[in-house]
């Protein structure tokens, strides 16, 4: 939920727990573990066994369970990976035995740790893959979507321009956050927009029905195939061609097209965070990409233009396809809607919970709102989803959000100047339901089809003005 920063933080010991810094009476003891980054982004250096034990101990210290965490997951699960991947490399070793763990966790720390030094002395040029592949295993062991380590931080592809977007440019009714909740994605797959670049160059339209991507099904059944709808979203250095067959269900016609990932310019009103405009009965509309900072005050300048000259009725904010961003965003714009609410709570392991509450300094829209959800609405735009259903600030319609709002995100720096982060405390909505993996269910359930996005019709939107017409 909270956007991340790049960059060097203070300097940290590769293997943190063997040699502790002595630290100022009353000073966090879990700063020697992990810290949160400091200044622009620094070279990144090969992955160790060293760093491993960094993030280890960091999630141990910092994650939201981390004080109950049973660490034997952990090591298990990057254990695991750590033979796949020497499986995946042509070889496997008699050393790579799992060590017996106790429970310990510094005990098992170091079992592992010698056992991982045994393989890795065998394996010497792939150490820093085996180390990755073990980091990385540890963290997805967590099963949070607001928790992943980051490589390639503040990297850009050669030759990128102010907006310059990078991907096949397109999107599609199954959207990324399938990584993290599959049962989000609905056969048929289909495109939603063409942004431009690749796809546009491919003549691909929305509507055009995804049958099969680099020749898998991307469902099997109604169980989606989340490598395939994966490669839709490529992210920079991948640059691997990715083979579509489409179908055009207006008329029949099937072919074959192969998109190439790299950067364009998308349409500008595609790069644009707030837009806004009138519709029928002096309602407005106003779309939101993001909660990036000054989100909220771009909105609300958006509806006193659009106020100029007329009097509205109404107002339809979209939210369709807004991944999240800054918490606090989300609370000043709620402010817009009612003030004094409680609008969310962040809560311990233990239970022990903190208020997050409107910013009542924001100005009072006063106007009736809808708010237009679908799976792309995820984190931030999930709290502030919740917040209008269950205060009574508006109605929901489209269909349910992602479920992807664990907690905000605090990002720490390892030694090998990557990033991993995570939430120290949990999301509960303002009637302290949990929305994480569940998603928030719409006041009316609209869901978008092929032959809609083909027509260029706006079922939700077209509901949503019903919703407020008196």
């Amino acid at each position: 939920m909270r956007a991340l920063a790049g960059g060097l933080a203070l300097l940290l010991v590769a293997g943190c727990t063997t040699q502790t810094p002595p630290r100022a009476q009353g000073a966090d003891p879990a700063a020697s573990v992990c810290a949160p980054p400091e200044g622009p982004p620094a070279a990144e250096k090969p992955t160790t066994v060293d760093v491993v034990e960094q993030a280890y101990f960091c999630i141990l210290a910092r994650y939201y369970s981390g004080a109950t965490l049973d660490a034997r997951t952990l090591l298990g699960a990057a254990f695991v990976a750590v033979t796949q991947q020497l499986n995946r490399d042509g070889r496997d070793l008699p050393e790579a035995t799992m060590p017996a763990l106790t429970g310990d966790r510094k005990a098992d720390w170091a079992a592992f740790e010698a056992v991982f030094r045994r393989i890795t002395a065998q394996t010497p040029a792939g150490a820093p893959g085996l180390a990755a592949t073990a980091l990385r295993a540890m963290v997805d062991a967590l099963g949070d979507n607001h928790a992943r380590w980051q490589k390639g931080v503040g990297k850009r592809p050669p030759g990128y321009y102010d907006g310059d977007l990078y991907g096949l440019g397109m999107k599609a009714s199954a959207g990324q956050q399938v990584a993290v909740n599959p049962g989000t994605a609905l056969p048929p797959l289909f495109v939603t927009a063409v942004l431009g670049g690749p796809a546009r160059e491919a003549g691909i339209r929305p509507g055009d029905v995804i049958e099969s991507v680099n020749g898998s099904a991307p469902f099997i059944g109604d169980a989606v195939t989340p490598g395939a709808v994966a490669a839709l979203y490529p992210q920079y250095p991948e640059a691997a061609p990715v083979r579509l067959r489409v179908l055009r269900e207006r008329t029949g016609q099937r072919r074959t097209v192969t998109l190439k990932p790299g950067l364009f310019q998308p349409d500008p009103e595609a790069m644009q965070a707030v837009t806004g405009k009138v519709l029928a009965g002096d309602v407005a509309y106003v779309r939101l990409s993001g909660f990036s900072p000054d989100a909220a005050d771009r909105v609300f300048r958006t509806v006193d233009r659009l106020r100029e000259n007329r009097t509205l009725t109404g107002m339809v904010l979209d939210l369709r396809g807004n991944g999240g961003g800054s918490p606090d965003e989300a609370n000043r714009l709620l402010g817009g809607f009612g003030h004094g609410k409680v609008t969310a709570y962040q809560c311990s392991v233990s239970g022990t919970c903190d208020t997050m509450r409107t910013d009542d300094t924001a100005p009072l829209v006063g106007l009736p709102l809808v708010v237009l959800t679908d799976r792309g609405c995820a984190s931030a735009c999930e709290h502030f989803s919740s917040a209008v259903k269950d205060l009574g600030l508006g109605k929901l319609v489209g269909t349910r959000t992602a479920g992807a709002v664990s907690g905000p995100a605090e990002p720490y720096l390892l030694g090998d100047n990557t990033l991993i982060s995570f939430p120290s405390r949990h999301h509960l909505a303002p009637n302290r339901e949990v929305i994480d993996k569940v998603g928030v269910a719409p006041d009316h359930h609209v869901p978008a089809t092929a032959r809609d996005a083909a027509a260029g019709r706006d079922s939700a939107l077209a509901k949503a003005l019903t919703v407020l017409r008196p």
